[in-house]
């Protein structure tokens, strides 16, 4: 994975290179160290921030090159609003903006980690760092020609707090989760002739430098299995799917784990059911509930995380071969329910089904979430704002809705009802794999339902998050590695001893 910034913490007392970056708040006040750095250079910015109506409000920036009274190439002035108004996520924000100021190629920045009332915390200095490296990823590996202001910024970071080696202490689970966003970034933006269902499998047998056990069953191993519902899927390429089982034991072996599940569509044509040719390419990113997992499943090993935990991925092509399933085709999940297929481009909940039916019964979990880029009835209800959450279990969906606000990775819990799960009743086989045009999201959830098996659940339908989504502080990739983070922050906050 590609490193676009290098980051260190150094002592507040340390002398700026470079380009120097500093924070004031809304009444364009700094701490005292700031002061001390800024000298003279002080009362430039006061000027240039009446010329410029700088008021430092919060993800605001002032630029002053060559500024008198201090020996740098650049001052960029951030703005942190409010002091109490701040959050954590808000710091992630700022290093975010601070990386989107800075020029392409290489750059030596000093970051002055201070609030105008004092040193900023550890934890903030750390998402500051995190921020920055969110912010400098960038996919151009196919790229053989790059103009100069298209280059990737290549960034040594200095960044100057209190305690650098608490900084230092704090930013290491948080680089590690950084590596779990990149990883599934690279993952979802990669081209589809490039990670195919073998190739991606290859690649999250990689975790197995981390220390993850991973098992790779093929189609022999999956047709003894059952999975006839996910198998449905994949006869219709001539790449043949494969499901992945990642295990990351960081708790006592008799711990029960915490699974997820993640779809790894690598491209969807609709099958027999074909999409238009419209922003078709756009389907190579339909794996990104897998690339998500898998993400979240480096995170977790990298950083050591004190859990069990069991990663699982469904991995298909759905192509409209002369093999491919055909609407009207009723198979056999490894449940021993039966679908009737109705649209074939309906395939995700299909993939899910047989994988969350192996986690649930094979690792009996203290909860599964699946991921999956799984309806455009989603992206209808909430835009790319929110992802849908669906969930069997109160507790859970709580706190996946508490650490989506906390991380900025937003969830908005939508219904499951009796009523909706009518829907998907079919009149020749246990159940239809579509409910019709209406509570899309809904009835997909209702589907996946039936395959859990009683297990703590929730499902989390990312198809307006993960890919394409509206570019931001922290991501201005195609592919957003939505999930990571959010789960990451979950298993943290709850599951850890």
């Amino acid at each position: 994975m590609p490193d676009a910034v290098k980051v260190g913490f150094v002592p507040l007392s340390t002398t700026p290179r470079g380009i120097l970056a500093v924070f004031c708040d809304d009444a364009l006040k700094f701490g005292p160290a700031t002061r001390k750095a800024l000298g003279k250079a002080a009362d430039l910015v006061k000027r240039a921030a009446a010329t410029n109506q700088f008021k430092g409000k919060s993800g605001s920036s002032l630029d002053i090159l060559e500024p008198e009274g201090i020996k740098v190439q650049r001052l960029i002035v951030l703005g942190a609003g409010k002091a109490n108004d701040l959050k954590e996520k808000d710091f992630l924000k700022f290093g975010g903006a601070l990386a989107g100021k800075l020029n392409s190629g290489s750059e030596a920045i000093s970051v002055i980690a201070e609030l105008p009332e004092g040193g900023m915390r550890p934890a903030q200095a750390a998402a500051i760092a995190s921020g920055m490296r969110l912010r400098a990823y960038r996919f151009d590996r196919y790229k053989t020609k790059n103009k100069d202001d298209d280059r990737a910024l290549r960034a040594d970071v200095s960044i100057a707090v209190e305690d650098a080696a608490a900084s230092k202490k704090a930013f290491a689970p948080d680089a590690s989760v950084v590596d779990g966003v990149i990883l599934a970034r690279e993952l979802v933006n990669e081209p589809p002739n490039v990670l195919y269902p073998e190739e991606f499998a290859r690649r999250a047998g990689q975790l197995k430098k981390l220390g993850v056990d991973v098992e790779v069953l093929d189609v022999k191993a999956m047709t003894k299995l059952g999975m006839g519902a996910l198998l449905g899927v994949a006869q219709g390429s001539a790449r043949p799917g494969r499901t992945v089982i990642m295990r990351w034991n960081g708790a006592k072996k008799s711990d029960q784990p915490v699974a997820f599940v993640g779809k790894g569509v690598c491209f969807d044509t609709g099958g027999i059911s074909i999409k238009g040719a419209a922003n078709m390419e756009e389907m190579k990113g339909d794996m990104g509930g897998a690339a998500c997992v898998v993400g979240l499943m480096h995170a977790l090993a990298s950083r050591k995380a004190r859990v069990n935990a069991v990663g699982a991925i469904g991995l298909v092509e759905n192509m409209p071969d002369g093999n491919a399933q055909r609407p009207g085709d009723i198979v056999t999940s490894m449940s021993g329910q039966t679908i009737e297929i109705i649209n074939t481009d309906a395939e995700g909940r299909l993939v899910l089904a047989d994988v969350l039916w192996y986690v649930a019964k094979t690792f009996k979990p203290k909860f599964m979430v699946d991921l999956a880029t799984l309806t455009g009835a989603i992206m209808v209800a909430l835009g790319s704002e929110h992802a849908g959450l669906f969930s069997n279990n109160d507790e859970l969906a709580e706190r996946l809705v508490k650490a989506g606000v906390e991380t900025g990775e937003k969830v908005w819990r939508l219904p499951l009802a009796a009523e909706y799960d009518k829907l998907i009743d079919s009149q020749f086989a246990d159940m239809k794999n579509t409910g019709g045009r209406y509570g899309g999201s809904i009835t997909a959830a209702q589907f996946l339902q039936r395959f859990v098996d009683n297990t703590p659940w929730a499902h989390i339908d990312i198809a307006g998050t993960a890919m394409g989504a509206p570019k931001s502080e922290i991501n201005q990739s195609w592919g957003s590695g939505f999930g990571v983070r959010l789960l990451d922050r979950l298993v943290s906050e709850h599951y850890e001893k």
